[in-house]
């Protein structure tokens, strides 16, 4: 008997050593679950999360909204430009004939003086609005972006390239070319 009480004490002993590896087995696999399964997120940084997304979200809509702001006020100062530079081609016949009517000879002294002041004043107003008149004097060099040469002449006066004569003057409204001055070009 003391033979079988040794043998179930050994077995007794086997049985607990097992159930402690097993139990040492499971605790190891659970801390090994806990440790790689990501903690549950804290209120606070679910809601630091949200706040950084709803930043990030008015930062671009602000961005968003500053580039329609500057892409609308460009198109609206190139309609504004493209619409004057119409309307002011229209009524550059009106200086021409004004300028003509000036530079004929009339016996009328307050006739002529009454078109030079409406002439004057069409001038002023053009100049209020921006526009400008091309420089094209006899004696400038001609530059086809700015003039239209209409006429050649020799001229020993003048050198090669040079405006001897101007047919029409020319406007700018700013950069923009309204009408190019219409000239006769010498050599």
């Amino acid at each position: 008997m003391a033979e079988q009480t040794t043998i179930e004490n050994e077995e007794l002993e086997t049985a607990e050593a097992a159930e402690t590896t097993e139990t040492t087995d499971t605790a190891a696999e659970a801390a090994a679950e806990t440790a790689e399964a990501p903690a549950e997120p804290t209120a606070e940084e679910k809601l630091q999360k949200q706040l950084d997304e709803l930043n990030d979200r008015y930062v671009r809509m602000a961005a968003e909204y500053d580039n329609f702001r500057k892409r609308t006020a460009k198109e609206r100062e190139a309609v504004r430009a493209e619409t004057l530079s119409k309307a002011l081609a229209g009524m550059l016949p009106v200086y021409d004939h004004l300028t003509r009517a000036v530079a004929q000879e009339t016996e009328d002294a307050e006739y002529k003086k009454g078109v030079e002041m409406t002439l004057n004043q069409f001038v002023d107003c053009l100049k209020a609005l921006g526009v400008t008149v091309i420089p094209a004097e006899r004696g400038t060099t001609f530059d086809p972006a700015l003039h239209q040469a209409v006429m050649h002449v020799e001229d020993e006066t003048l050198g090669e390239n040079q405006i001897a004569a101007v047919f029409q003057a020319g406007f700018l409204y700013g950069e923009r070319v309204i009408r190019t001055a219409m000239v006769q070009v010498a050599n």
